[in-house]
């Protein structure tokens, strides 16, 4: 990638144009976990109180400013007089609000990963996140708990066809494309936490594992909206004030984690194949200007650097991914717009996974030749388009390949890409 100086003498990443998102070839000098450890300053992994709480409390005043604004414009009498102005403002509001929500989430988020603060009584006092396993996992056919696609026969299976014949499947029609893309943002986060959709059996959590941080958080939540509840008097109230920002904030979250890891230049890994830096690198980076890199604060931009190292705060992830993305070489695989042609994309396009020598080779998983054809350790697991399923209603099960009888890889400093 090149590097371009700016204004302020450091240097900023060079914006690549979506189709150039192809797969890569093997990076010259194989590159490990410690080379880019040691490559990212080492104040980037020591989280700042002054910045974590400066970005907490801006965007609580964000979000209290918005508030004030929906009570003070509520309460005028063109707006009240006025269904169209009532209906104007309270569904802007619930827009611009989602915005800034979506940043509390990435900082609740960031407590979960320890890059808040180091202090686990001050991460758990402000918020969690109970996906640490995807970042241990990720990619991985088995264990990941997001997104994960299903192979042949069990992408077979799910539209009612011969496995034989996927290749003459043709794709969804606009308009079924359409309302897939909808559907998925808007209850598929819901769902998912209620269901483990996408998620196969064997990467739930241990069973005795205590949930009770997040137990208590839901729990303070929905004793929170119903003291709201009783003092708006009025559902209506609540569904503008907390329902609609938050169906705003399940939006963006399923389409910033979807994105990421769904697009034809991205492999996913198997137990053989699988190691950390091949499942982390095994990611996508996506521009959305300001919103992104302010309200969101860099988790589209900078999540190839936040997989890699999930302890760096995300006010470091640009410096990080400065130093860390030319050692990547071409397994970076650029960065992407995030918007609905990126969505289209991924929906027609990355429907369910296999082995693809071809690809393999190109991206410099394994040589082309009889010896390598025969290893699994360098084999990936690629997109291939389709039409869409059903929507997922239950944990995946049927057609996936059980990583409970096989080698365990174990994340370490000496992985190689």
């Amino acid at each position: 990638m090149e590097l371009e100086p700016n204004k302020t003498g450091f240097q900023t990443l060079a914006e690549p144009h979506p189709t150039q998102l192809v797969p890569g070839g093997r990076v010259g000098k194989a590159v490990t976990v410690d080379d880019l450890r040691r490559a990212v300053p080492d104040y980037c992994f020591t989280p700042s109180l002054f910045w974590s709480f400066f970005y907490l409390v801006r965007d609580l005043a964000y979000s209290g400013i918005l508030l004030m604004g929906l009570y003070r414009m509520l309460n005028t009498i063109v707006v009240q007089e006025s269904p169209v102005l009532y209906y104007l403002t309270v569904i802007g509001s619930g827009f611009d609000q989602g915005f800034v929500w979506t940043g509390l989430w990435v900082i609740a988020h960031a407590c979960g990963h320890s890059s808040f603060s180091r202090s686990a009584v001050l991460n758990d006092s402000i918020g969690f996140s109970t996906h640490r396993r995807h970042h241990i996992y990720a990619n991985h056919i088995d264990k990941d708990l997001n997104s994960v696609p299903p192979q042949r026969q069990s992408y077979a299976e799910k539209i009612g066809q011969a496995a034989e014949v996927l290749e003459e499947i043709g794709q969804d029609a606009p308009w079924v494309l359409f309302l897939r893309i909808v559907l998925q943002p808007t209850i598929g986060w819901n769902w998912y936490i209620l269901t483990n959709i996408t998620c196969p059996p064997t990467a739930v959590v241990k069973p005795g594992m205590s949930m009770w941080r997040h137990d208590l958080g839901c729990l303070a939540t929905i004793a929170g909206l119903y003291h709201l509840y009783t003092w708006f008097g009025s559902f209506e109230t609540l569904f503008w004030v907390y329902i609609m920002p938050w169906t705003w904030v399940n939006h963006w979250i399923v389409m910033i984690t979807y994105l990421h890891h769904t697009h034809p230049a991205v492999p996913q890994y198997t137990s053989e194949s699988w190691t950390f830096l091949r499942g982390a690198t095994a990611t996508i980076d996506h521009h959305f200007g300001l919103i992104g890199t302010h309200f969101f604060h860099r988790i589209s931009s900078d999540h190839v650097t936040h997989h890699l190292f999930s302890r760096i705060s995300h006010y470091y992830a640009r410096t990080a991914s400065q130093v860390i993305i030319p050692l990547l070489g071409r397994h970076y695989h650029g960065r992407g717009d995030f918007n609905y042609q990126a969505l289209e994309t991924a929906f027609a396009r990355c429907q369910w996974v296999e082995e693809d020598g071809d690809k393999d080779v190109a991206f410099g998983l394994r040589r082309g030749d009889a010896v390598s054809e025969t290893d699994e350790k360098h084999r990936g697991l690629w997109y291939r388009s389709g039409r869409s399923p059903m929507p997922e209603c239950k944990m995946l099960g049927s057609g996936l390949r059980s990583g409970l009888d096989r080698t365990k890889k174990e994340r370490g400093g000496s992985q190689q890409l």
